[in-house]
């Protein structure tokens, strides 16, 4: 939710996607992200990055899509057409348009940075699941605030107001970003605690971009503290993201198992075990000290004279062996060396 208008402006939209003459400012973003996910040792979050390229995709509609997408007059978001008529299509997929070229650079910006350090931070299966959560949370609140107003007799001003833009989801993300910070951002001239960023630059959006949406954004920062007040007095596990982990997994499964048809048989080379004995063809077991094949009969290694720990025999004493009956290294050497001569 990021540009509110008014019933009277939206007249002026048209039945594309909100796309007017470009500024300039779509190769600089493309530049950016270029540049962030393309340095040295870059984690490339892959949510964000699917983020970014969804909103980019409907804003600007190439090929196929643009028959295949709804209008931006068709999806934008307005309380009393959702509450009259269950219109979800509004509820759910305004917030992936957006209005012109500016409002869709600055929230990508914004979504770049922000959705780096939070996936980052605690994973991309949780971080889509926080996305979902605070989407229909942001709506939500929204929603009720524009009835709530209703009630109270201000029915003009916003129950009748479309609008659209990930705004909405970033105020979120910011307060959730910003919750247990204690750090200091300057904001326009001014110097505040970084979790009482989101509330300051709410104030500074309305007061001096004319348009903007301030329940939307209003929404969007209550939909991040309900969403930290969820985390915190729930200390199971997450739905949200184990339905995302299980999407993922059956997306991702056919992939796998291509992966593993094509994969290469491992060479299975002798190697010394940790335990005494090792079954190996034909019921032979193999010495851990000299990896010698005995016979399935033989409970004595026939190289070395170590004995087969799962079998209890008692200890025997031989040739070349020290005072504890342990064969010194230059005998197990000579007799491997005869093994090989063989």
């Amino acid at each position: 939710m990021g540009v509110g208008m008014s019933s009277g402006r939206r007249r002026g939209i048209g039945v594309g996607g909100g796309r007017g003459p470009s500024s300039g400012m779509l190769p600089l973003l493309a530049l950016q992200v270029l540049l962030e996910y393309g340095r040295a040792g870059a984690s490339r979050p892959p949510v964000t990055a699917a983020l970014i390229a969804a909103n980019a995709l409907v804003y600007l509609r190439p090929g196929a899509l643009d028959a295949f997408l709804p209008p931006l007059s068709r999806v934008a978001f307005n309380p009393h057409l959702i509450i009259q008529y269950g219109d979800l299509t509004r509820f759910f997929l305004s917030a992936f348009y957006h209005l012109s070229e500016t409002h869709f650079f600055y929230n990508m910006t914004s979504l770049l940075w922000k959705g780096i350090q939070l996936e980052t931070s605690v994973g991309s299966v949780e971080f889509a699941s926080m996305v979902a959560a605070l989407l229909g949370l942001s709506q939500g609140i929204t929603l009720l605030l524009s009835k709530g107003l209703l009630l109270f007799g201000n029915e003009a001003a916003y129950y009748d107001q479309y609008a659209v833009g990930f705004s909405g989801v970033l105020f979120g993300m910011k307060i959730v970003l910003n919750a247990w910070s204690d750090d200091y951002v300057f904001l326009h001239g001014m110097v505040i605690p970084a979790k009482y960023a989101a509330w300051a630059e709410l104030l500074l959006i309305q007061a001096f971009i004319p348009g903007t949406s301030f329940i939307g954004h209003l929404g969007g920062i209550l939909a991040g503290l309900t969403y930290l007040l969820l985390k915190r007095s729930y200390s199971g596990p997450d739905p949200l993201a184990l339905l995302v982990s299980g999407i993922a997994n059956v997306v991702s499964w056919p992939v796998k198992f291509a992966q593993r048809l094509l994969r290469p048989g491992r060479h299975q080379g002798s190697r010394v075990g940790r335990r005494a004995s090792r079954e190996t063809g034909r019921g032979m077991w193999r010495c851990s000290v000299c990896t010698y094949d005995n016979s399935p009969s033989a409970d004595i290694c026939e190289m070395c004279n170590s004995v087969r720990e799962d079998r209890d025999v008692p200890p025997r004493q031989h040739l070349h062996t020290g005072s504890n009956g342990a064969l010194s290294v230059d005998e197990v050497r000579r007799r491997r060396l005869q093994r090989f001569d063989r």
